[in-house]
């Protein structure tokens, strides 16, 4: 399977989920935001994207305002309760 055969792949699937057109890649930065607001660490992130430095996988995850509202709430947790 080429990746012409893939593109087409993908641009189906966005299809039948009915979500706005976007490239693979924008899909694999959501994958990675996503993973990480499931708590999964960035480890297994990192294997999951099939990047070799986690300096690349650390470009994938972006910090949504629940990840940071998140990591606050724990934080004072930590201190205060």
């Amino acid at each position: 399977m080429g990746k012409r055969a893939d593109w087409g792949d993908w641009k189906e699937v966005l299809r039948l989920a009915g979500v706005r057109d976007v490239r693979v890649h924008d899909g694999r930065h959501t994958a990675g935001t996503l993973l990480a607001e499931l708590g999964i660490d960035p480890k297994t992130i990192q294997q999951i994207l099939g990047h070799s430095q986690m300096s690349q996988t650390a470009r994938y995850i972006h910090a949504s305002d629940e990840l940071t509202r998140g990591a606050a709430d724990r934080m004072g947790e930590a201190l205060w309760s």
